[in-house]
């Protein structure tokens, strides 16, 4: 079959990945018992994540490809975690004890989670202890078939969900999962970084009932973008693309913002952007009593620069990481299939552009018009014939 592959071999000299033909996945029970509990997948779309773009231009994410294969013995890995699809194959326990059949349409949870470690038997599944995440230290779905396990299966109702938002239902469960942490009816927010996931929190955010909603960023397009999706103000952020921004906040940005929010600040603040400069500037921006949400990711040590006000004045603090299983999936697709706000046209229609130069056959994948597209957008989605 067709896939699209991460070559190590390729790690240090090229960047992207590679359309190419791998063997096609298949169920077993006789020389694996454990496929009983697997389902062989045909993915109808599938998106291309922030975490793809960094595989694709190698910022990260090495040591775990390059460790997971070496345990594989395998010099190749299949990429992608965001997915919609057919199941053409469903075995035994599958079927028996989940109800999985050749025809259902599914999602998928991205981090296949253990099941026996502390937090899976405590119901926080979503940090497993040992857990691997598709398309990275096990093989994904941008390829013609998929075996992966049923538990970490979503039902999807394409009557109600149109399939090409269908197939992001995991990334926008980022956005659903932040936006749970705190109670966000009648609150001011503000989102530092408006790019894919931030984009996705300001709609979710809306939805869940947020008054006022502030986008932060450098980007002017990613700015327009918000605009479109309905926030009340934007700030531009001041930046040297020849300088890396130190840790200090940005006064002006915090001022702005608390002028906007009864000169106090907003009750909530999501860091969606992995500056070190964003997070200080948020916590700036956050009233007394207020929380900070942090999704933005970044390697490295972090500097705090002013530790007292976040003590002192009564300021929380909370890190999110995945989707709850399966309890932000419930909640995200609700939201979607939801006729009381237009969340699934707005990603259709502003984020992906209505496919315009978002949509991409696999079959007919071009390299050069595929990077092209990924850093013209904030989501690109890959459609399966």
């Amino acid at each position: 079959m067709k896939a699209l592959v991460l070559d190590i071999n390729e790690w240090e000299t090229a960047k992207g990945m590679n359309l190419t033909d791998v063997p096609t996945p298949e169920l077993d029970e006789t020389r694996c018992p454990a496929d009983s509990n697997k389902c062989i997948i045909k993915p109808l779309y599938t998106g291309f994540c922030g975490s793809d773009k960094s595989i694709w231009f190698r910022h990260a994410f090495e040591e775990m490809i390059f460790d997971s294969l070496n345990q594989e013995n395998k010099d190749y890995r299949i990429c992608g975690h965001e997915l919609l699809g057919e199941i053409i194959e469903a075995g035994s326990y599958s079927q028996n004890h989940y109800g999985y059949k050749p025809g259902d349409i599914v999602s998928t949870e991205s981090h296949i989670f253990c099941g026996r470690c502390h937090q899976c038997k405590i119901g926080d599944a979503h940090v497993c202890s040992d857990h691997l995440i598709i398309g990275i230290s096990t093989d994904g779905c941008f390829a013609e078939q998929v075996k992966l396990p049923a538990k970490e299966l979503w039902r999807t109702d394409l009557d109600k969900i149109r399939p090409e938002v269908a197939a992001i239902q995991e990334p926008l469960g980022n956005a659903v999962h932040a936006c749970s942490r705190v109670d966000l009816r009648g609150k001011t927010v503000a989102v530092f970084g408006c790019g894919t996931i931030g984009l996705f929190t300001i709609l979710v955010a809306r939805a869940m009932g947020a008054s006022t909603i502030i986008g932060v960023d450098p980007s002017k397009t990613n700015l327009k973008i918000a605009e479109e999706l309905g926030v009340d103000a934007t700030l531009k952020v001041s930046s040297d693309p020849t300088k890396t921004p130190g840790p200090a906040p940005d006064h002006e940005i915090a001022e702005k913002i608390r002028k906007q929010c009864f000169g106090e600040g907003v009750d909530v603040a999501f860091e969606m952007s992995g500056s070190n400069q964003a997070l200080n500037t948020a916590i700036a921006s956050t009233r007394a009593g207020g929380d900070i949400i942090l999704f933005g990711l970044s390697s490295g040590d972090y500097i705090l620069t002013n530790f007292q006000d976040i003590i002192l004045h009564g300021k929380s603090m909370h890190s999110v990481v995945g989707r709850k299983v399966f309890q932000t999936w419930y909640i995200a697709s609700n939201l979607l299939m939801s006729r009381g706000h237009s969340l699934q046209d707005k990603i259709y229609d502003v984020i992906l552009n209505k496919g315009k130069d978002t949509v991409f056959p696999f079959k007919d994948f071009d390299k050069t018009q595929f990077e092209k597209a990924i850093t013209a957008h904030p989501k690109i989605i890959l459609k399966h014939d």
